[in-house]
Formats: structure tokens, sequence, C-alpha cells
């Protein structure tokens, strides 16, 4: 049985939360938060404020609030988010516009802790060795 793409058009304005459990493509209005365990698409004539919560979000156009997806979040060119992302994937295409923060790569919102603690080392090791392999290459010249 496939599931069917919910709709909801540019003329449509909620204010209020929305929990969807499918697909969900939002062309119009929104303040309040999204939640779903399934796919979201922001369309271009979208403008939403609050938090979405859902497997993958794709955003074409204006997002206030922050972005948790376990899977993969998508900003296409025209897209504009102000907020922080957390996401499995990233993708931004050039023109997007995003002021934020973007945690990636520790599955989403699914194990943030454990996540959180693993990927802390990762980055203090990445920076430290280009400091150290500049200091070795000033103490061999020197």
């Amino acid at each position: 049985m496939s599931s069917s793409k919910n709709i909801l058009s540019s003329d449509v304005e909620i204010h209020g939360n929305l929990k969807f459990s499918h697909d969900l493509i939002i062309d119009g209005k929104i303040d309040g938060d999204v939640t779903s365990d399934g796919s979201l698409t922001i369309g271009e004539n979208a403008r939403m404020k609050g938090q979405i919560q859902t497997k993958s979000v794709t955003v074409f156009g204006k997002v206030e609030g922050n972005i948790t997806v376990t899977d993969r979040c998508e900003l296409k060119s025209n897209a504009e988010l102000l907020g922080d992302i957390q996401a499995g994937t990233l993708s931004i295409e050039e023109g997007a516009t995003f002021m934020g923060t973007s945690t990636v790569g520790t599955g989403g919102g699914s194990r943030p802790p454990a996540a959180a603690a693993a990927a802390k080392p990762a980055k203090e090791t990445s920076s430290a060795e280009p400091s150290s392999s500049s200091e070795k290459k000033l103490a061999a010249t020197g």
C-alpha cells in the first residue's frame, strides 16, 4: 500500500502545533511546532515559525525555528532558515540562507548524549592535529 502525500496549500494558515504520520507538503503559513515520523516539505510560498522534528525535511521557503531530523535536512536554493539544525545528513544548495548552527552526523534527535560525547573528541583531535603538525614543521626548519 503506497502512502499519499498530504498538502497544505498557500491559502492555509495554522496557529498551533501540527502532527502528521506520513508525508506532508506545506505551502502556507504555520505558527507552531511540527512533529512527525514522516517526511516534511516546506514549499516556496511557505512561512513557518516554530520547531520542526521529523524524519526528514526539505525546505524551499522560510523557516524561523530549529530543525531536528533523524535522517536528512535539505535547504534548497531559495530557502531561508533562521535557526539551528540537528540532522543525520545536511545538504545546502547555493543561494540558500542559513543563520544558525548545525550538528550533522549524529542521527538527528535519536541519540544526542552519546553522539555529542563521541563528536567532541573527534573535533578536538582534528583541531589539535594541524597545530601539532605545523609545530613539527617549525621545529624541523628552525
